[in-house]
């Protein structure tokens, strides 16, 4: 599994759905929709993408350039 991170490229938003799906390895769309029927339910998703968005770290550039 890959680190938990919001990643630069694939992102729509903050990145927090394309962070969680290459950590769980599922398809970006995938999570997107699981937390699109997930915000039907009650509860606090949105507050929970928001600390998320704030929380988890950007992913980290993998420069290759001496």
């Amino acid at each position: 599994m890959a680190a938990l991170a919001r990643p630069r490229d694939g992102r729509v938003i903050a990145g927090v759905c394309a962070g969680l799906a290459r950590r769980f390895g599922i398809s970006s769309n995938t999570m997107r929709v699981i937390f699109l029927v997930s915000c039907l339910l009650p509860g606090p998703q949105f507050l929970l993408y928001l600390a998320l968005w704030v929380l988890l770290p950007e992913e980290k550039t993998s420069s290759t350039a001496w």
